[in-house]
């Protein structure tokens, strides 16, 4: 039978939708799934900030009545203004190696975006840089993390078949901890602690960092990361949002801050052990046991030997000023204490030099890359 679309339309289709991507990667070793509440709330038109400056609708491909793959269609209003740009991203997909399926998804995004005056079809992303961004196409024997996602080979094949182009890459690095900080780098980050008059600050309450400094936090991301590929700024709706869902979580003997003389931020790192294994072993659920394993992996002294650097920002006027080893010095001794092999620094972008000079003291590996691809609307 021929490959059928249809738009998720209820709270069945949605968990439909969701659920795919669980059974395509079922047993596979490298896949990590994304948390089913996590899912439902993302892709919830009231309770996702983003829509105050998005519009989406979600699809699945059926073959015999079954579910063959997914799409999510997005228009991030914000992001094509801020670009000048009339893109249709295409996000969340998924699809059986079968050339019919893949197709008829691209084409779903396209027609709904050419309905709303898009010319170009942009993907795969999400409805913000806080969503997984760009598909893997080096990497495929590599475990993922928590703020990536996983796809087959074949995935990028099928794209270029369509006549989609690179438009975008990321990189990312497997980084080992060192026995001791390198000395120059400890050198650095003395200098520029004194030159600049910069103090650490570490806390150990999410509420009282959350009150300080959360909202300097996700400001100063709105600030660094305003030239990266395709970024919009976080409204302050979704700053109030992520405030409350994620500094309460955070271990933060592995969050570091860096404040002026007047205790202005102008550096943050947040670190926190990976929770790839555990989330592959409660199926992307939090019940009936999926939280004791997330807990383990958090706080538990038997965790895993990788930690994912979820976030470094350094303020613009500070960058490539060794601001970053000023944040390493503080971070290194905690990773050791830890017991942590090595981190993984989730994507930057290819051409981001200043993001990968800091990596420049620490033995490294580049062990993955992910490709947005782009084409006109046909």
């Amino acid at each position: 039978m021929a490959v059928s679309i249809r738009k998720v339309t209820t709270k069945r289709d949605l968990k439909r939708f969701i659920r795919f991507n669980y059974e395509l990667y079922k047993g596979n070793p490298y896949s990590v799934p994304d948390l089913y509440d996590d899912m439902l709330n993302t892709f919830n038109k009231q309770k996702n900030a983003a829509f105050e400056f998005c519009e989406a609708d979600y699809f699945l491909a059926y073959r015999d009545n079954k579910p063959v793959g997914r799409v999510a269609a997005i228009i991030n209003h914000k992001a094509n203004q801020t670009w000048r740009r009339k893109d249709v991203r295409f996000g969340w997909i998924d699809f059986t190696d079968d050339t019919e399926v893949s197709e008829a998804l691209i084409k779903t995004v396209e027609q709904w975006g050419k309905e709303r005056g898009m010319t170009d079809v942009v993907g795969p992303l999400g409805f913000t840089d806080m969503d997984a961004e760009g598909m893997l196409i080096e990497g495929f024997d590599q475990l993922s993390t928590m703020a990536t996602t996983y796809n087959y080979p074949y995935y990028p094949k099928h794209l270029e078949r369509l006549g989609f182009v690179k438009d975008a890459d990321w990189v990312e690095y497997k980084l080992y901890v060192p026995d001791a900080i390198p000395d120059k780098h400890r050198r650095i980050a003395e200098l520029i602690r004194q030159k600049y008059k910069l103090k650490i600050k570490k806390y150990t309450s999410g509420k009282k960092i959350a009150r300080d400094y959360g909202q300097a936090i996700f400001e100063l991301i709105n600030e660094a990361y305003s030239q990266l590929y395709g970024y919009s700024a976080l409204s302050q709706r979704q700053i109030d949002q992520y405030v409350k869902m994620y500094l309460p979580i955070l271990d933060l003997r592995m969050v570091t801050l860096v404040t002026d003389e007047a205790d202005r931020l102008i550096a943050v790192g947040i670190s926190m052990p990976s929770l790839s294994e555990a989330l592959q072993k409660a199926h992307g659920r939090l019940l009936p046991f999926g939280w004791y394993y997330l807990l383990k992996a958090l706080f538990f002294k038997r965790r895993a030997k990788m930690l994912d650097l979820l976030l470094v920002a350094v303020k613009p006027e500070y960058q490539n000023k060794g601001v970053n080893a000023l944040l390493f010095t503080d971070l290194i001794p905690i990773y050791q204490k830890l017991g942590f092999e090595y981190a993984e620094s989730n994507p930057e972008m290819e051409l981001n030099a200043k993001v990968q000079a800091q990596w420049d003291y620490f033995r490294s590996e580049q062990h993955k890359r992910r490709r947005a691809f782009r084409r006109p609307i046909r």
